[in-house]
């Protein structure tokens, strides 16, 4: 039987409840990865619109977005660049601050990762509240990347994360969506 993209990723993905505290359904890629198929269709998927066209480099998001983006980034060519927390990288770095739901932390990476002008799609696991991938968006931008879309696994579309990076004009690719927080 033939399963839909949406049937085989659903099924892939736990939903831990009360995690990171109560009240929260944490998405679980893990069990995703873990699942050769699901990995394979899932990263096909986030593939499939860029095949074929010229993409410099992937910009992964610390730390599922540097599996998701590592395999994207082999399948189209390109480079792959880390963002990663502030501290984490050790050669000379730009960084920019960024809204957690509680607070303010910092992103950053290395100065020479993208020249002005490189064709770069922004990978991460999952788009929430959108603090993150918007702070990794102006970082991008600011050392001159052409941002060709954000891609996710997963869209928690109540908490309005594509809304902003569409706002900011950034195409925002996602493959399921979870309702709820």
């Amino acid at each position: 039987m033939n399963t839909t993209l949406q049937d085989t990723l659903l099924s892939a993905i736990r939903t831990i409840p009360d995690y990171p505290k109560p009240g929260i359904l944490f998405r679980d890629i893990t069990t995703l990865l873990g699942n050769a198929r699901a990995f394979r269709r899932a990263i096909d998927e986030l593939v499939h619109p860029y095949a074929g066209t010229k993409i410099d480099k992937i910009a992964g998001i610390e730390a599922r977005g540097f599996i998701l983006g590592g395999a994207i980034a082999h399948q189209l060519s390109a480079g792959f660049i880390p963002i990663r927390k502030k501290g984490k990288l050790p050669h000379d770095t730009v960084r920019v601050a960024y809204s957690l739901e509680y607070g303010v932390d910092e992103m950053e990476m290395h100065r020479d990762a993208v020249s002005p002008g490189e064709k770069v799609i922004l990978v991460d696991d999952l788009i929430a509240t959108g603090g993150t991938a918007e702070g990794a968006c102006r970082l991008l931008t600011q050392m001159g990347a052409d941002i060709v879309a954000a891609c996710f696994v997963i869209d928690l579309p109540e908490l309005g994360g594509r809304s902003k990076l569409e706002a900011m004009g950034v195409d925002v690719r996602t493959l399921i969506a979870f309702e709820g927080h």
